[in-house]
């Protein structure tokens, strides 16, 4: 499955994961690896989360390659 951006990110066999992504601006729907820290649960990533720094909490999708031959994460949704 091919989506605008890239590899569709409803794909089940790309690992989904709570993460706090550092996003000053929350429009995107795909981040560099190097803005994403991936937790084990939902909660640890909610409490690391500082919205007022610009880290917010959320589920991605990821590690996928980009067509640029970078690793990058699919946003599923917000937690915070």
């Amino acid at each position: 499955m091919v989506a605008e951006e890239g590899l569709d990110p409803n794909v089940d066999a790309i690992p989904e994961s709570a993460a706090v992504i550092y996003a000053p601006g929350r429009r995107r729907k795909r981040f560099p690896e190097n803005c994403v820290h991936v937790y084990n649960c939902t909660r640890s990533a909610q409490a690391a989360a500082e919205p007022e720094a610009g880290y917010h909490a959320a589920e991605v999708r990821g590690p996928c390659i980009s067509s640029e031959g970078f690793r990058v994460f699919f946003l599923v949704r917000w937690l915070d």
